[in-house]
């Protein structure tokens, strides 16, 4: 691709994109003060944490309630498989989302974007728990349900990609990796967070699905969201993007066909880096908790509290894995993540498949805690670095959100369904689902193998300045 081609006609002057310029650039580029810093990294974490604590929410009661409450069903599996379409519904509007409210990150600011969509995240969400049930409201609820989600879904398109833009470009450059990192210790409280809540309604409660109380949560966010508003309207702008508010580039936010067309190299590359880690998490976090629970036989309460043991483990490897990236380079550590999880997905596997419920814990813990977290820590500075300024948002928006649908969203429903054709043959005898484990070991391994592969597509990113217009790759 030929960058003058595709360069704004305003900097094609041979002085605006030399090195000279570029360094002097970075040099007036303000850095945000340690203790705005500080306060930048728990506001967005506190953001993640609302849209994990979201997502943990959704995937135990898609994986636990909502198939008997919103979808029954006389075939064992499939109202399962209908509640895991609720899922990945939520997670095919996050492109969309991604694109709206990168490009308005792109020209108004980070700020004002990271505040609407944590509203909409929070709104949603409490009022999924107040949808009346199949029984109450007929076919209505299931609707409802999915309208939500899809708002829900929307709102996150662009909340992890505002977090890690807002803290890459305002860390120092020799931490970026470690302070892009820490928004996404939010993703292990909104988990805990959620795995603890649920862990106690289930304790004593034969059926939840026949009480109120897995609404509680749910309608628990509006709290969350009350206190995200409050720590988010003290935000101060990112100071790489209040550098060029006034500057002439800032009115040049490239078009969406401008931004695929010039930038479809790196954006591919961070497709392929996605599929090893969200595919994975999704896998991890939603599936294998369903087929511990459904399909091995473990307790729902067992269940939710090795999710529990693997978000604890990664508290501790996220903010590792962005020092390790400051060290190493974001693509060395990047791949050596992703090659442990190809490699740890067959035993992982084959442990769950056994039922024992501390092995599973440990098992999960390794796979989802240390492989597949460990590259999403490593990710939150990689992705906004292979950017340039005037689509950076946008960019790492669509990147996101684009490979959740063709990774994420899609990986439950088809794990669930091939867990429910594994049982209804009765392919491999009488415990028949538990050998679906061999597939769904291999899609992981799979989806690792083409993260591997992106890794050698793409330069090392660490320490790139921020203020350069073309991208890296």
């Amino acid at each position: 691709m030929n960058e003058e081609q595709n360069a704004p006609r305003s900097h094609k002057s041979p002085v605006a994109n030399t090195p000279s310029r570029e360094a002097a650039d970075a040099a007036s580029r303000p850095e945000m003060p340690v203790s705005e810093l500080r306060r930048a990294a728990w506001t967005c974490s506190i953001g993640s944490a609302m849209e994990y604590y979201d997502f943990a929410l959704y995937s135990l009661a898609s994986a636990l309630i909502f198939g008997p409450l919103f979808f029954p069903s006389n075939i064992p599996g499939l109202g399962l498989v209908a509640s895991f379409a609720t899922y990945f519904i939520g997670f095919a509007v996050r492109p969309v989302g991604g694109i709206f409210f990168g490009r308005m990150g792109d020209r108004y600011g980070r700020k004002r974007v990271l505040l609407l969509t944590v509203t909409l995240m929070g709104l949603a969400s409490a009022l999924i728990g107040l949808i009346p049930s199949y029984a109450s409201i007929g076919i209505a609820a299931p609707l409802l349900l999915v309208f939500l989600r899809m708002a829900q879904g929307f709102g996150a398109g662009a909340e992890q990609a505002g977090a890690a833009v807002m803290m890459t470009e305002s860390a120092p450059r020799k931490r970026r990796g470690y302070y892009a990192a820490l928004p996404f210790l939010g993703i292990q409280i909104g988990t805990v967070a959620a795995g603890l809540i649920y862990y106690s309604m289930l304790t004593g409660v034969p059926d939840i699905t026949q009480t109120m109380l897995w609404r509680v949560p749910f309608i628990g966010s509006a709290l969350l969201l009350v206190i995200a508003l409050y720590m988010r309207l003290r935000l101060k702008e990112s100071p790489t993007f209040a550098k060029i508010q006034d500057d002439e580039r800032h009115e040049e936010v490239m078009s969406i066909r401008e931004t695929l067309t010039t930038s479809w190299r790196p954006i591919l590359a961070g497709l392929g880096l996605r599929m090893a880690e969200n595919g994975g998490s999704s896998i991890y976090q939603v599936l294998a908790i369903s087929y511990l629970v459904h399909t091995v036989g473990m307790s729902s309460q067992w269940g939710t509290l090795v999710l529990i043991g693997a978000a604890v483990v990664g508290g501790v490897t996220i903010p590792v894995a962005g020092l390790l990236s400051d060290r190493f380079g974001r693509v060395r550590v990047y791949r050596g993540f992703a090659i442990l999880q190809a490699v740890s997905a067959l035993p992982v596997w084959y442990v769950f498949s056994q039922g024992n419920p501390l092995a599973s814990s440990i098992a999960l813990s390794f796979a989802l805690g240390v492989a597949t977290w460990g590259m999403f820590g490593t990710q939150g500075a990689l992705l906004p670095e292979m950017f340039g300024l005037r689509h950076r948002y946008t960019a790492v928006s669509f990147t996101r959100e684009f490979s959740s649908v063709i990774a994420g969203g899609v990986s439950p429903m088809v794990g669930q369904f091939l867990i429910a054709m594994f049982a209804r043959f009765h392919i491999g005898g009488v415990s028949s689902g538990k050998y679906a484990w061999i597939p769904l070991a291999t899609y992981v391994v799979f989806l690792a193998c083409l993260a591997i592969a992106a890794t050698f597509a793409i330069p090392e990113t660490k320490g790139r300045d921020l203020m350069a217009q073309e991208d890296a790759l």
